[in-house]
């Protein structure tokens, strides 16, 4: 039986983590060795990360309503309880936004929850 050869597919194998690695810096970018690390690498960050950025808006969020509601005279926290006790359904993401786009709006609401 004819040995096959190896050496086409292999090549195909290693260009396509080089090419996944375009960017890299150093030899990341040139050896299939490092390349192919580093790219698994980076996917575990990704991975890591795309449930981390849920975190750093909500925060951003709660940063943006407790800096609308303290000229208003309540801190963050009891707005939010407030808000619960008074069952008003607006989650973080909304409650920012109106605090920053529509001021005149958020300043009716905490009103009519500071009641």
């Amino acid at each position: 039986m004819p040995r096959a050869p190896r050496s086409i597919p292999k090549r195909n194998r290693h260009k396509k983590w080089l090419k996944r690695a375009k960017g890299f810096r150093n030899r990341r970018s040139t050896i299939f060795k490092l390349a192919k690390e580093a790219v698994l690498k980076a996917g575990q960050y990704a991975f890591r990360d795309r449930r981390k950025k849920k975190a750093v808006f909500r925060s951003t969020w709660q940063v943006t309503i407790n800096a609308a509601v303290r000229p208003l005279g309540l801190t963050y926290s009891k707005f939010i309880h407030a808000l619960r006790t008074h069952k008003v359904a607006l989650d973080r993401q909304v409650m920012a936004e109106l605090a920053h786009k529509q001021s005149d709006i958020f300043a009716r609401i905490v009103e009519q929850v500071k009641k």
